[in-house]
């Protein structure tokens, strides 16, 4: 097989932007392709392997013959084999492949179990399969539809799934038994951010003013989950306490439509593309989009148990790298403009196309007669940042979920594998940012260093001490 790079050609400059060689960058390359193009050329591990070698090969061509017209020159002369063997007598080119290929995973496990909700939010997870990227990792992975995050968190810990799509909170709920028995679970990676909104019963489009709104019932996914968080922060800034003047039930998000329109609930705060379905079916109206509460939020991710991570080192790193590139990718126009085409069969989404573009594209029907333009509605990012989760943690504290002291700072460090993200981002040649993000909720500044002082700043909810505001 040729070198992809082409090192002895001696009508073309020796270029490395590329795979394909016709680009300046990778990045380029990868705008320059369409989806269907991506289907086509979809890569195992053996073009993995492949490509490392030919790059160490071009790179020491390239360092032997830094003037172009040398080097095409030598190769024209004496020919592609003769000049190969000389090189190769100067340079252990081959020496230097075998070492390139030592970072080369080798997964002990060659068929994963990943669990996920239909739902935009695990799109990473998702497009990581038809477009090949857990298949580049040497690995198959069986992507399994779950209906509900208690059955996730369940299947998880007893160790009927490998991974799984969670909410980010899940696994810091998870590690400190809240809901369920203590166990060492992992956020490896964030999915998605912002995408989610609060929607209203159409027979509530006169009444938008959430203080008008005690009595009520509203339905979220799970009670740890950034769905239940930020309604009841939403909530409470406009002076109701989510504990006593309203009801919040716990629903999937597949039965939150239909119990709109059965008069059951009168709102919810879910994920997309339910949030728009619910236009689509003409059931509800888009109060609230959850990017307008805090810009940037995460929602879900992507993680799995330390035990699995101890017991398949390099299954764990596969999984890993391949929905990072998927995280990354998500995020470039040439890829997001067809995501709804790839994520709408009925093995992924199940949703039509049109409704899944309007979330994703940020391009949508509001459900009262009002075309809106929000390109960040959704976004794509992979860092577990430790800020985010101590903010979850207030919120845990605030509502009740925790009692008494807790170190946020090494819960953080624990669960939110911050650190390797980062290295595996670097690795894989991606930008990383040094800095954590600022995090500002309903106008109000979050200090990552003091978040108990956070917690006290509030009048509804409970105190750092435990105790309620007020009292």
């Amino acid at each position: 097989m040729s070198n992809i790079f082409r090192p002895d050609d001696t009508d073309k400059p020796l270029n490395f932007g590329c795979r394909c060689g016709n680009h300046r960058s990778q990045s380029e390359c990868d705008d320059k392709l369409s989806l269907d193009n991506r289907f086509e050329g979809v890569s195992d591990h053996s073009r993995i392997e492949h490509t490392n070698t030919d790059f160490i090969e071009a790179v020491a061509i390239k360092a032997l013959f830094p003037d172009e017209p040398t080097r095409r020159a030598f190769f024209k002369t004496v020919g592609k084999t003769t000049a190969l063997a000389a090189i190769a007598s100067v340079l252990p080119i081959a020496t230097l492949q075998e070492a390139a290929a030592i970072d080369t995973l080798k997964p002990e496990k060659k068929s994963v179990d990943i669990g996920f909700l239909p739902i935009l939010c695990a799109t990473p997870l998702i497009m990581a399969d038809p477009l090949g990227y857990y298949a580049e990792q040497g690995i198959k992975a069986n992507l399994l539809k779950r209906a509900g995050w208690a059955l996730v968190r369940d299947q998880m810990m007893n160790r009927e799934l490998d991974a799984a799509h969670f909410l980010a909170p899940m696994p810091i709920a998870i590690n400190l038994g809240l809901g369920s028995a203590k166990q060492n679970m992992k956020v490896a990676a964030i999915q998605n951010t912002n995408g989610q909104a609060l929607v209203m019963a159409l027979k509530h489009k006169n009444n938008r003013n959430p203080k008008n709104w005690k009595g009520m019932t509203f339905a979220i996914p799970f009670e740890h989950s950034i769905h239940n968080y930020l309604l009841r922060y939403f909530l409470a800034e406009h002076g109701l306490d989510p504990d006593k003047d309203v009801k919040l039930r716990l629903t999937t998000p597949p039965d939150m439509i239909a119990n709109l329109k059965a008069g059951n609930i009168d709102g919810f705060f879910g994920p997309e593309p339910f949030n728009q379905r619910a236009v689509w079916d003409k059931a509800g109206y888009i109060h609230t989009l959850s990017r307008d509460i805090w810009n940037g939020h995460p929602c879900c991710s992507f993680g799995t148990s330390q035990s699995f991570i101890n017991d398949y080192p390099q299954t764990f790193l596969a999984m890993y790298r391949a929905i990072i590139k998927a995280n990354v990718m998500a995020n470039k126009p040439s890829i997001r403009k067809d995501l709804s085409k790839l994520l709408s069969p009925a093995n992924y989404l199940n949703q039509p196309e049109l409704v899944l573009r309007q979330s994703i594209m940020g391009r949508f029907a509001d459900g009262v007669d009002t075309i809106q333009d929000v390109p960040d509605r959704m976004g794509f990012d992979v860092m577990p940042w430790h800020s985010v989760a101590a903010w979850m943690m207030t919120q845990m504290k605030r509502w009740g979920y925790i009692t008494g002291n807790i170190n946020y700072q090494d819960i953080a460090n624990q669960v939110f594998m911050l650190t390797d993200a980062k290295k595996q981002m670097q690795a894989m040649g991606y930008t990383v940012k040094d800095d954590e993000p600022k995090i500002t909720v309903m106008g109000k500044q979050f200090n990552a260093t003091d978040p108990d002082a956070y917690l006290d700043s509030f009048a509804i909810g409970h105190k750092s001490t435990g105790r309620l505001h007020g009292t």
